[in-house]
């Protein structure tokens, strides 16, 4: 009986000195189907209060987007934007067969990119549709868990389903925090067939408590720290093979410590004085803007464009 209290308090006070982090998805491009007039409805933004007054209702009906799967797009690097490569590249929604292994019967993300035939590095980055707000909707929260993760601290991991085909490019993840400062993560190669979880682990990365520098931070006001999606990179080597490249991706998910806990304050200080409420109302409104303006330039740039002929 002896031993058996000796190694439970061994246990817990081994357990006393892990830290343990959260998993969250970042995206689920499962749940980023056409549900409303050929958009996504939960991601769904309405930009034509930013068009101004010359435009009519009806016009002001089509300024509007998602982060449906194929509004998102290809940026090639400039050294291979032709119009050629531009033109095959692009992002479709893929349905995975009844009955496979993995995700049966759910949509993926299915991306097309047409790499140059000739010998140089190269890379493509695929992109959503617009930069996806942080702070959006009414509690700072539209996005989260659709491209947005909140309160995080240390990155501990970063995981992101794909399908491969045997192509020898490499993958990665290009992440935004609060600060604007984007950390492009390489996840690993695609020379590989069927379904296979990509992860990447934070070298920096201590799990253990007692090795780590411990500081003390104010409690309120601080604004959480958070992380987004800013888009998906693929490699191309120099002595690789150019041409068509194809992939399907599920999901991205995160690994993290909290930046702030969850505790109870004897006072509500945010109720009081309403800091963080003001601070991100700001933030949310300067991140509405930047997107109406950048979207109601690329529809009046669409207008601009010949009409496609329509099929009889």
């Amino acid at each position: 009986m002896k031993r058996v209290g000796c190694l439970l308090c061994v246990f817990l006070l081994i357990a006393s000195f892990a830290v343990y982090a959260e998993e969250s998805v970042l995206i689920d491009f499962s749940t980023l189907t056409a549900d409303e007039e050929g958009e996504n409805s939960a991601t769904l933004v309405d930009f034509s209060d930013k068009a101004g007054t010359s435009f009519t209702e009806e016009e002001k009906e089509h300024m509007k987007t998602s982060l449906y799967v194929e509004n998102w797009g290809i940026q090639l690097a400039s050294s291979s934007r032709t119009v050629n490569n531009q033109r095959f590249s692009m992002v479709k929604e893929a349905m995975v067969r009844d009955g496979a292994s993995r995700y049966g019967g759910q949509a993926v993300m299915g991306v097309r990119i047409h790499f140059p035939v000739d010998p140089f590095n190269s890379w493509a980055v695929i992109r959503p549709p617009f930069d996806i707000p942080a702070y959006e909707g009414e509690d700072g929260n539209k996005f989260v868990g659709y491209g947005v993760v909140k309160n995080v601290g240390v990155l501990k991991s970063v995981s992101i389903n794909v399908l491969g085909k045997n192509f020898p490019n490499g993958l990665g993840v290009i992440l935004e925090d609060q600060t604007a400062t984007e950390h492009n993560i390489f996840m690993g190669y695609l020379d590989f067939d069927g379904w296979r979880t990509l992860t990447w682990e934070n070298p920096n990365y201590i799990s253990d408590v007692r090795n780590r520098e411990l500081r003390k931070y104010p409690l309120y006001p601080r604004t959480s720290p958070m992380m987004k999606l800013k888009g998906i990179i693929v490699y191309k080597d120099a002595a690789q093979e150019g041409g068509d490249f194809i992939t399907y991706i599920k999901d991205i998910s995160v690994t993290y410590d909290k930046a702030v806990l969850d505790l109870e304050s004897d006072v509500d200080d945010e109720a009081l004085w309403s800091i963080l409420t003001d601070r991100e109302e700001a933030r949310r409104q300067a991140e509405y803007a930047r997107l109406g303006n950048l979207q109601v330039l690329q529809y009046l740039e669409e207008q601009k464009m010949h009409p496609e002929p329509e099929e009889e």
